[in-house]
């Protein structure tokens, strides 16, 4: 059954593409929201907001509203919830440990996430044999402090490409592809540092696709650097962040291209 703080968006089955946002959201339930100590301010400053802008193209896309911080999709079942700072980034998520009743919800909510996943990708693959997924994240650059230092742009290029969780041989000319046009895409006027498996590999939402449907999915797991947005704050420059949706569309077309000329759709 679908959730309704998941936006599922599967309108053509056709289309061997998906865009999804799993950590796009910010919402939480009642009863974890009276047992959390971190803010909601705090929270979105390790969410990844406006993903969900970023993917909304795509005829079929995923956006998720609950937030990272009541469970993760992209961590493992017995990982989902943040129980210890550790968990976090160092974050004191909760004020006391969550009662078993708040757990079970939150568990409750990936287990019918995955399931929904399952049954919808198994109806993709049984109509176009192969697919593509861009999971798309953000991710910090400023942890000192609103006017601190970026990080070393060395070790955190502008979109990191992860490709961590796949077989790469299969795949090769599409990551290849989806590489090149990420490179050579103007935005407003400069190109972007795109490099694969810098500061991310893919998580385990990527790997799960993977398991599940190893000869049929390519996931490629795209994290963009925070530099389009006030990490801080939570408030994004409209002009790079519908620069970015503009080089995900393109970069999609040219994965749908390179999937069908490798008679892998």
């Amino acid at each position: 059954m679908k959730n309704q703080n998941v936006i599922w968006k599967f309108q053509n089955l056709d289309c061997p593409f998906v865009a999804t946002a799993i950590h796009n959201g910010n919402m939480v339930s009642r009863q974890a929201a009276e047992m959390m100590a971190l803010s909601q301010s705090g929270r979105l400053r390790e969410e990844d907001p406006f993903t969900g802008r970023m993917v909304d193209f795509a005829k079929n896309h995923i956006i998720v509203r609950t937030s990272r911080f009541e469970v993760d999709l992209n961590r493992p079942r017995d990982k989902a919830i943040y129980l210890k700072p550790e968990d976090a980034w160092g974050l004191k998520v909760w004020k006391e440990k969550p009662s078993q009743q708040i757990i079970e919800h939150s568990l409750q909510f990936w287990d019918g996430f995955y399931a929904e996943v399952q049954r919808l990708f198994s109806q993709l693959k049984s109509r176009v044999k192969r697919f593509v997924v861009f999971d798309i994240h953000s991710y910090n650059h400023r942890r000192e402090s609103p006017d601190g230092p970026a990080a070393d742009a060395e070790l955190n290029p502008d979109v990191n490409v992860g490709t961590g969780t796949m077989e790469r041989a299969r795949w090769a000319s599409i990551v290849e592809a989806v590489l090149a046009d990420l490179r050579a895409f103007d935005f407003l006027g400069r190109g972007l540092d795109v490099r694969e498996n810098v500061k991310f590999r893919g998580g385990w939402f990527a790997n799960w696709i993977h398991q599940t449907f190893p000869e049929s999915a390519c996931v490629l797991c795209i994290e963009f650097k925070k530099f389009w947005m006030d990490e801080w704050t939570g408030r994004p420059d409209q002009q790079q962040l519908e620069a970015i949706r503009s080089a995900l569309q393109l970069a999609a077309d040219c994965a749908i291209e390179e999937l069908s000329k490798s008679g892998k759709s």
